[in-house]
Order: structure tokens, then sequence, then C-alpha cells
């Protein structure tokens, strides 16, 4: 496998006004602009030290410095790591992931993912789905626990596939959220990469794909509450965008809550979790082969039991939230 490759680049003077990304096309022609904007976007590029971004226009002058990482093998290799498993039959299995572990391998994760971990669990997923994300039906981020269902097969993963599209899986979250938000409510809105920070989603955009959130409270405590989240769409970072856009990002989550300050038990709760409060609690859909409905529930991990403990025990016992009119959040801008 080859290595890692660092390099330096001065941006030449006449390079002033010139994007980014096209600059370093020219400047690196053994790599497309596509890897290049890729590796712009997970963080590789980097302009005098700072993070880049492919739209940024140069000044001229500028050091540039990229980092393209050894490529990943073709082909996971099993590895022996623990891995929660709620239900398996010769279809698919479920699991409950862990905090902290990628899905599948890619830049910076070659290995200690959850594929890797499946591959020597069940021995019939190799090439399933793909050579990077055998039988992988759907995703987590890093930092979310809970529900994730695997193919074992090719039908079953088409099968499974059409069910999340069609919107007959019903995905349900737990999710720990700064203040205190409506009884219930429902966020609609276009959804879309932010237009600035290319890392990040974003519900206010004048043109997207459809998203749509609903969510409960079920428990209520002095500057956070408990709320019950089902997503009717599945747009990446969907429930941490939607709710941090409403006035209340998740506990813990850096991307969308940085600025979120807390003190007293809600301080102490995120010191307990150090990651983003948001757990896949539950997963209803019909097998693909038997047509029988399975409805699976991941317990809540450790970490997020104890921040639900911390809180409870600093707020005064009260009833169920007070019912309000839902909070409706509906897609504007949209061009005809």
């Amino acid at each position: 496998m080859a290595s890692p490759d660092t390099r330096e680049h001065r941006a030449l003077p006449e390079a002033r006004g010139e994007r980014l990304d096209a600059y370093l096309a020219r400047a690196f022609p053994d790599l497309t602009r596509s890897r290049l904007q890729g590796l712009i976007a997970d963080g590789h590029v980097l302009s005098d030290g700072k993070p880049g971004k492919a739209a940024q226009r140069l000044r001229g002058g500028e050091l540039l410095s990229l980092h393209v990482p050894a490529p990943v093998a073709a082909i996971p290799q099993a590895e022996a790591l623990p891995v929660s498993v709620l239900h398996e039959d010769r279809d698919l299995v479920v699991v409950d992931k862990a905090a902290g572990m990628v899905v599948h391998p890619g830049a910076g994760h070659a290995s200690g993912t959850l594929v890797n971990a499946l591959l020597h669990r069940v021995k019939d997923l190799a090439g399933v789905g793909g050579e990077l994300r055998p039988g992988i039906v759907h995703r987590l981020d890093k930092d979310t626990t809970g529900c994730l269902v695997v193919a074992k097969h090719e039908q079953a993963l088409v099968a499974l596939q059409k069910a999340f599209k069609t919107r007959e899986v019903q995905k349900t979250y737990l999710a720990l959220v700064h203040g205190a938000p409506p009884a219930e409510g429902r966020i609609e809105t276009l959804y879309g990469r932010h237009p600035i920070h290319r890392q990040k989603f974003t519900g206010k955009v004048k043109e997207g794909k459809p998203a749509i959130t609903l969510f409960r409270v079920r428990e209520s405590f002095d500057g956070a509450a408990l709320v019950e989240v089902d997503l009717l769409t599945g747009r990446t970072h969907q429930i941490r965008v939607h709710l941090a856009e409403a006035g209340h990002p998740l506990l813990c989550d850096a991307l969308y809550g940085a600025g979120r300050k807390a003190k007293g038990a809600v301080a102490e709760a995120q010191a307990v979790l150090g990651r983003q409060a948001l757990h896949a609690w539950r997963l209803a859909f019909e097998h693909p082969r038997t047509h029988k409905a399975l409805d699976l529930e991941a317990p809540l991990p450790e970490d997020f039991t104890k921040a639900l403990e911390l809180l409870r025990a600093a707020s005064v016992p009260a009833g169920p939230p007070t019912k309000a009119k839902p909070a409706v959040k509906k897609a504007t801008g949209r061009k005809r």
C-alpha cells in the first residue's frame, strides 16, 4: 500500500483571484479536481496554515499544504472488534452501534470500523453492497449510537434500500437538547450543504431536497430536555441541523451547537457525554424476505444514561409537558 503523501506549494502571484481547487488541479496534475475537492472537504488542504475551501479565491503567494492519505484497501479486513447484535437471520443483521465507531472504511479510517467488525462476526457479508461498504443499508454518524441494519446479500440490500427510500422504515431517535423546546413539533424545510461551511448542512437554503423531522418532549429539565425524534426523511445530520436551527442544539454537538454555553447539571451532563447526545433508539420495518414486522430497540448507552441521571437529579419533578401547538417550520424559497 502506498504511503501518505504531503506536499507544499507557494501560490504564484498570477494566481490572484483563482479558485483554490482549480489552481491546485493545475499545480498537481496527477490529482483530479474532484479528488482535490474531496481532500479539501476532509480538511487535508491548508492555506497559510488554515483549512482551505474549494471556492476560496487566492491572493497569490499563499503557502498551500496538501496531505494525500494512503489509499484504503479495496477489500476491508475482518477484525475481532466488539459489536452488539440485536437481531440476526440469514438475510440481515441489526446491530447496536457503539459511540466512536465509524460505519465503513474511508480516509483516515482504514480499520476499526463497523464493517471490519462485521466481516469477522458475520462470515457471509463480504462483497455485499460494494467493496468498501459490504451490506451497509444506511449509516449513523461516528458518535451516534444505536440501531443500524446490515444486509447479508444483494437481494436483501436492494429491498432494504428501497424501503428506506420510500419511507417504509420507522426510525426513532432519542436526543438530549439544550433549552426548553415545545412539547411537540414538526420541522419541514428544504435541505442542503451549507453555502459557506462546506462540512455542515442546513435547512436554510432556497433550493435543496425536502427534509421532515418530528419531535416530542419526553422529559424536561433545567436547561435541557429529552426528546423523541422521528425522521420522515434521512438527510445527513438532519436531526442535529433541524434541532439546532430551531434553537435547541444537541448537548455536546461541536459542529452545530458550539456556541451554546452550558452551566450546572447541563455542563456536568456534557462532561459525562463528550459526544453529541443522539441515540438511534428504535428501528421498525418489514423483513425483506418473510415480510414479517421487525421492531427493534437499542438500550441507552451508559454515558447517555448517566447524563440523564444528572439532569433528573438537578431538576424539580414535573408532570408531562404541556400540550402545545406544534411548531411548524415550512420550506420557503423553492424556485418554480
